[in-house]
Order: structure tokens, then C-alpha cells, then sequence
């Protein structure tokens, strides 16, 4: 079978989630494909996106990256703009973007889909600021509540649902207001929540709430202060299939948003700062090889 690609450059970020041998299965895989490949390894942050740029501007006809969400981000930062696509090869602890996309987890049937499928997503991405996301922004936790890396790398997964019972013992009532797409809107609730994709973690949102990163817009979901709400947010963080999460689902390609108190913002699972925030979609920002 004749790959599409001919010419690829794969980014390894070493520290990511799996201990696994990353070069020999990558070079088992592509050796039979008859590819061309090359490898760079990060260092630090901002190596990956530097790497993906350069990798597009020399012609290479795809770039991959192997690692989580994070590094994820920083390589589609890299091509946007560029006709370069991207592909995944999950590396990392939760893989959420892989898990939007069925990209298979396992790293030798991920490798297999790049030299098998022609077929390729186009994804919005969203910008705050200087920054950009492909996943998610929202307000709430502080630093401490949040999964750790020394909790992801111990407990994989898991890191997750158990940060989600810290934050949930956290919360405070807020009141939020501002506009989408310049119409007015105010709310109260415990978290809020800008999504450009559904899958968090290796779970998926409600299949009542509708996010396709495709579409060209941005979901806003704020979480009432109900107890039973935030009891079924904690049930479905841990995947039990109990409960329903309560929302205010609202969409919208520009989001200004503001809060009382101000609250800390993450982008993708990385603090940023302090509420108010602006949310601009960038529709078809990248696109990434998928599934036929």
C-alpha cells in the first residue's frame, strides 16, 4: 500500500506520559511504508512550535508530533498558516484531541493511520490574547487544584477525575457577564467553560452537548451552583455514567467574557492570567490526518 506522504518530520517531546520505545516502533512502521523521515526532540517550551515552522517551510509534505495536548498545541502553532498538514501520535496522559478524532492511542496503529490515511480534518483553533488553543479555556481552580505532572506521570488518567474533586470542593458561586458575538449575556455559576473541542482526557462531553471543532464556532458552558450539578460533573469526571451535568450551553465566534471576582483563566490545562478574557475563533486553522 503507497503512502500518502513521502517526506515527514516527527517531534518527540521526551518527558511526555509513555514509556514506550518511541524509535524503533516509529522506524519499524515507516521503513515498511518506504518513507523518508527525520526526528527532532524538545527541550523545552516553544521548541516544538519553532521545529513544526521550520519543518513547513523547508516543504516536507507532513508534520507529526508525538506527545500530549500540549505539545499538540505547540506544533499546530507551527503549521498554522502554512499548507502544511499534522498528524498525531499520542504521547501524552490524557490525548484529548486524539480521542476527538479516533486517532487510535496505541503508537504502532497510530503510526499505521499516517501512512494509511489520506483523509484529513480540518480543525479550528481559538486565540485569547497572544495565545492560542485547540481544546478548551475556563475559569476557576487555582494552581494547586489542578492535576499535576508528578500526578499524571503516578496515575495517568486518573490524575484527572481526582483533580476534579479538588476543584469541585473550591468552588464558589460567580456572576458572569459579557457578549457573544456582541449580544449581551449574564449568567451565575461555579465554572465556565470555552470549548473549541469536546473530548477531555479520554472522555467525552455529554452527547447532549454538541461540539464539533469544525464548525466554526466556540461552545460556552457555564456550570449552575446546583449541588446536584456539581455531583454529576464529579460522576462524569470519573466516567461512572452517573448523573447529568446541568448547563447553560451557548455558542458564539467571539466571546468577551468578565466575572465577579475575577477569576484565574487556563488555557489547555496551562494557567494564563486573570478574567476578563476575549475568545476569537480561527476557523479551519490546521488540518490533521484522521481516519478514513
Amino acid at each position: 500500500m503507497k503512502s500518502p506522504y513521502k517526506n515527514i518530520h516527527v517531534i518527540i517531546n521526551p518527558v511526555a506520559g509513555h514509556n514506550e520505545p518511541i524509535l524503533n516502533t516509529l522506524n519499524d512502521v515507516f521503513h515498511h511504508y518506504g518513507l523518508d523521515w527525520d526526528v527532532s526532540i524538545t527541550h523545552k517550551f516553544g521548541d516544538a512550535t519553532r521545529m513544526a515552522q521550520e519543518a513547513a517551510a523547508s516543504g516536507i509534505d507532513l508534520v507529526v508530533g508525538y506527545g500530549g495536548d500540549g505539545t499538540q498545541m505547540e506544533i499546530a502553532n507551527g503549521v498554522m498558516g502554512s499548507d502544511t498538514p499534522m498528524a498525531i501520535l499520542p504521547g501524552g496522559t490524557g490525548n484529548a484531541m486524539a480521542f476527538e478524532l479516533n486517532i487510535p492511542r496505541n503508537l504502532h496503529q497510530a503510526a499505521e493511520l499516517i501512512c494509511q490515511s489520506s483523509h484529513r480534518r480540518q480543525i479550528d483553533l481559538a486565540r485569547i490574547g497572544d495565545r492560542q488553543f485547540m481544546l478548551r479555556t475556563y475559569t476557576g481552580p487555582e494552581k494547586e487544584a489542578v492535576a499535576s505532572r508528578e500526578e499524571k506521570d503516578k496515575l495517568g488518567i486518573l490524575a484527572y477525575p481526582l483533580a476534579s474533586l479538588r476543584v469541585l470542593k473550591q468552588l464558589k458561586p460567580v456572576r458572569y457577564w459579557g457578549t457573544l458575538d456582541g449580544e449581551a449575556v449574564e449568567d451565575e455559576g461555579m465554572m465556565c467553560f470555552i470549548f473549541n473541542a469536546g473530548a477531555w482526557g479520554g472522555v467525552q462531553l455529554p452527547k447532549a452537548v454538541d461540539i464539533n471543532p469544525s464548525d466554526g464556532l466556540l461552545d460556552v458552558l457555564t456550570i449552575n451552583k446546583s449541588v446536584s450539578s456539581l455531583r454529576a460533573m464529579a460522576s462524569y469526571e470519573l466516567n461512572t455514567g452517573r448523573g447529568q451535568m446541568y448547563v447553560h450551553h451557548r455558542q458564539a465566534k467571539e466571546i468577551v467574557l468578565e466575572a465577579d471576582p475575577p477569576q484565574t483563566v487556563w488555557i489547555d490545562g496551562e494557567a494564563y492570567g486573570k478574567t476578563p478574557l476575549t475568545a476569537t475563533v480561527i476557523p479551519q486553522a490546521i488540518s490533521i490526518v484522521a481516519p478514513e
